[in-house]
């Protein structure tokens, strides 16, 4: 047997190197290589001798598609994020900070699947099988075909999913098993690396969907080499304040839906629970009258989401006037900023700016740039807006309006509840809402004009 080769694996992009070096030369960061023995090539023969050895090329018009079925998951909110359900065979990866509430809605969901389609199989490589228990006894999960596996050998997880056969497999965390054949230490690259092959190949063959809860970095990242998020079907983000109750679930990748989707869910006592209508969630503690507050009218894929914007201006003597936004880029607010004072007439060069999304979103489309901006111009001139009215709407560096997508569902979901006017472009199509007039407007200053005279 040939002896075993020691190589240097980087702990940020997991490249290869044969000699200790100061800095990676594929990623460049300093003092990230690790010692470590190279695996054996047998080391994955067994799970690649597991698949098809016979399969061979076939036409796509010939690949049969019967039978498939995506299997139902705990709550709305999850199956939306999802695409429509659980699709069998599937990896899913779900990142977020600590204390979020990964493992609460990943319990509830096993307990779901164990209650209404089968067996459920969670292993936790962090807590024993009396501290799921115990956090079951406080979620209400009491499921006969749930079981639970506390596990940190990666190779015992595996003859054990393929002994029990279960329906859906949860593995908490993937950064805390390891493989006994690979001599690095569990979480580093080729450990995650490793791992989550293993585990892809198992769910493909046995054709089981399996979670797997990822650690995430001080950025925010999910740990861990970049290759576990090309690897794995579906990537999630779990996002929230973990001293505020609401939590918004995110897909940025899904092989099998959009990604567009977003789920909304409140932390509560028993758990996780969906919010069916988080519009009139994030509009319940609205300052109405307050200068400063506008409501923008989002689109989180296919949902419409309406949110309230505040801005606060306050004049600094400083030379250079802060810039703070929460749940809204940055840049973006600068051009506002340049847009207001150029085009509009505004002197904010002595204001300090802050601007603040409520309810923890983070908008990244420029639908939102009007309320915005006519938020700042509120504070500035300390003028109310009326609280039935929205705003919508792209503002170009010329200060003029652009038009927005999907604007028909936007404004039919405000209607729904209770705004009876809206500032839209001027450029957009006329739509018939009953309830609800358009107030068409060609560019920022005319929307700040107009609505300073119904002062």
């Amino acid at each position: 047997m040939a002896k075993p080769r020691t190589i240097f694996v980087c702990q940020q992009c997991g490249a290869q190197q044969t000699r200790w070096m100061g800095k990676c030369p594929d990623c460049g960061t300093w003092d990230s290589l690790v010692e470590q023995v190279e695996a054996t090539p047998g080391g994955r023969g067994s799970i690649r001798e597991s698949g098809s050895a016979g399969a061979r090329p076939i036409r796509l018009r010939d690949v049969p598609i019967g039978g498939f079925q995506r299997l139902p998951v705990y709550t709305e909110e999850l199956s939306r994020v999802l695409g429509g359900g659980l699709v069998p065979g599937s990896v899913v990866l779900i990142g977020g900070d600590p204390g979020v509430g990964k493992s609460t809605i990943l319990g509830q969901v096993a307990a779901h699947f164990a209650a209404k389609v089968g067996t459920a199989l969670y292993v936790s490589a962090e807590e024993s099988a009396q501290q799921i228990k115990l956090r079951a006894e406080r979620l209400g999960m009491d499921a006969d075909d749930l079981y639970v596996y506390s596990e940190t050998s990666l190779d015992t997880i595996l003859q054990q999913i393929r002994e029990l056969r279960p329906g859906m497999v949860i593995v908490d965390s993937i950064q805390t098993v390891y493989l006994e054949e690979l001599s690095s230490a569990a979480g580093s690259v080729s450990q995650v690396r490793e791992g989550a092959l293993r585990l892809m190949q198992l769910a493909k063959e046995l054709g089981i969907p399996i979670f797997l809860v990822g650690h995430v970095t001080k950025e925010g990242a999910i740990a861990g080499p970049r290759v576990l998020e090309h690897i794995v079907d579906v990537v999630l983000y779990l996002e929230g304040d973990r001293f505020h109750q609401y939590r918004l679930l995110r897909g940025v990748k899904n092989r099998f839906g959009s990604t567009n989707e977003v789920g909304v869910f409140e932390m509560a006592g028993d758990g996780m629970r969906e919010v069916p209508n988080p519009s009139q969630v994030f509009l319940a503690e609205r300052s109405v009258g307050s200068p400063g507050s506008t409501v923008a009218v989002m689109m989180e894929g296919t949902r419409p989401l309406l949110v309230e914007v505040q801005a606060l201006t306050s004049t600094t003597g400083s030379a250079q006037p802060r810039r703070t936004t929460n749940g809204f880029d940055l840049n973006r607010l600068l051009m506002l900023t340049a847009v207001l004072t150029k085009r509009v007439g505004l002197p904010l060069f002595n204001q300090d700016l802050y601007v603040n999304i409520v309810g923890g979103l983070r908008i990244g489309e420029p639908a939102a740039d009007l309320a915005v901006a006519v938020a700042i111009a509120s504070s500035y001139r300390n003028q109310r807006i009326e609280s039935d009215l929205v705003l919508v709407g792209e503002v170009g560096l010329s200060g003029e309006l652009r038009s927005v997508s999907q604007l028909d569902r936007r404004l039919a979901e405000a209607a729904k509840l209770g705004f009876t006017r809206a500032v839209v472009p001027a450029t957009a199509p006329a739509g018939a809402l009953s309830g609800l007039s358009q107030m068409p407007a060609r560019s920022l200053a005319e929307v700040v004009d107009l609505l300073a005279r119904k002062q």
